[in-house]
């Protein structure tokens, strides 16, 4: 059966930068600026407001946590295969 809508939630990581964005559809719902340290809902002023609740920033900086932790994990783990050719 077809979807009626598109949704995605991107949480990345590498040892310098870090992603967290949720979208509907093709348009950007939410996303984290871990500089201001909270999360941004760029919606136009006619949309009705909504949040993912007052520990979106909180969950999303644990995620940033568990994600550099798995870099240094798989990085450890993956040291001695060689590169693909």
């Amino acid at each position: 059966a077809d979807a009626l809508h598109s949704d995605i939630g991107i949480n990345g990581c590498s040892e310098s930068d870090e992603e967290n964005m949720y979208g509907l559809d093709g348009e950007e719902l939410a996303y984290t600026d871990f500089n201001k340290k909270e999360e941004i809902y760029p919606l136009p002023p006619f949309v009705d407001p909504f949040t993912y609740g007052e520990e979106a920033y909180e969950s999303a900086v644990a995620n940033q946590q568990i994600c550099r932790e798995n870099i240094k994990v798989f990085g450890e783990g993956m040291k001695d295969y060689p590169p693909e050719q």
